[in-house]
């Protein structure tokens, strides 16, 4: 019952807030097409405030209802920083130092809470890594919230995976009965109700506010539940897949050609792929290659956590063909 209420009102929240957002972005944070956007007429930005929204509050709620333990609730509130510099960011240019800064400290503070990267298990080999482990999450953490940026670039993208991977998280951990099942079920719906205004053609877009926001909470949610069993890593990883082959690929193969692979640009796989076919249908085919490529590959190693690195290289290696394929980071 529980999760019906949370279902039903994080939903009806997140829409409702984009429903508002959309009116007082049409005057203020209007997204005018230039040589490197995938759409090509003026579209208001900043929608994903409403995701934000929507989760802080039933976040809020299940603290203060008893559901969600302090432990769980203090990390995931650090991503507000990301969220409003990313706001601030799409009402005005921020310098990337200033954002970089800001997600180094959202991260260092995250990680300090849940104390730092989980241990690494290899087979039978289980590694503890100390301080490295902060470092290691500090990168980690980073790299998600600005790869979630980069891919944000085509109609439905970015909140369709976000429903995807937060879904398949909960899913699984409310197996276990994990407390962070809820809060990983709210950052679904609540991006469910963003999706229905961004579904293509968008009347929205999401803006930085929504994309490193997303991208931050869902790699917190996989190092928090990594400290309880370490397959969820490798599980959190494997639901990542796409965005991160498409985002990694890219950028390595920018920077090997020389071009300036920290500007803005439109080559990845999944830009290239819209300019071809359309963004529907590159919607349609992610989710095609998510439910069923990556999920059956996540829930093998969730059964089988022992084969749980053969299972992610196995489930990466299709993925950075067809990336290569779509010429990524050529364009």
């Amino acid at each position: 019952m529980l999760i019906i209420l949370l279902s039903i009102g994080v939903l009806s929240l997140s829409w409702l807030s984009v429903y508002f957002l959309k009116a007082y972005a049409q005057n203020n944070l209007l997204d005018v097409p230039n040589q490197r956007s995938s759409h090509r007429m003026p579209t208001p930005r900043g929608g994903g405030l409403g995701i934000v929204l929507a989760f802080f509050v039933a976040t809020l709620m299940l603290f203060l209802g008893g559901s969600i333990a302090l432990t769980g609730f203090l990390p995931i509130m650090t991503s507000l920083l990301v969220a409003g510099i990313g706001f601030w960011d799409d009402h005005r240019h921020i310098p990337a130092r200033w954002r970089f800064l800001v997600h180094m400290a959202a991260a260092g503070i995250a990680l300090y809470m849940i104390q730092g990267f989980p241990s690494l298990v290899i087979g039978d080999l289980h590694v503890e890594l100390g301080l490295l482990s902060y470092a290691l999450g500090v990168v980690y953490l980073v790299w998600l919230l600005n790869l979630f940026n980069f891919m944000d670039g085509i109609d439905g993208i970015a909140a369709s995976e976000a429903i995807f991977i937060s879904g398949a998280l909960a899913g699984f951990l409310s197996f276990v009965g994990h407390e962070l099942a809820l809060i990983a079920f709210a950052l679904c719906f609540a991006s469910l109700g963003f999706l229905l205004w961004n579904w293509p053609r968008a009347k929205i877009f999401m803006g930085d506010v929504g994309s490193g926001f997303l991208g931050f909470v869902l790699g917190l949610l996989i190092l928090m539940a990594g400290h309880s069993d370490p397959v969820y890593v490798y599980i959190g990883l494997i639901l990542f897949a796409v965005f991160i082959t498409d985002a990694t690929v890219t950028l390595v193969r920018r920077y090997i050609t020389g071009r300036k692979w920290y500007e803005a640009h439109c080559s990845h796989a999944y830009q290239q792929a819209a300019k071809r076919y359309g963004h529907l249908k590159v919607i349609l085919v992610v989710w095609g290659i998510n439910l069923c490529w990556l999920l059956p590959a996540a829930s093998v190693v969730f059964r089988y956590p022992a084969y749980a690195l053969p299972g992610l290289i196995i489930a990466y290696l299709p993925l950075i063909y067809v990336t290569v394929k779509f010429e990524a980071g050529n364009a």
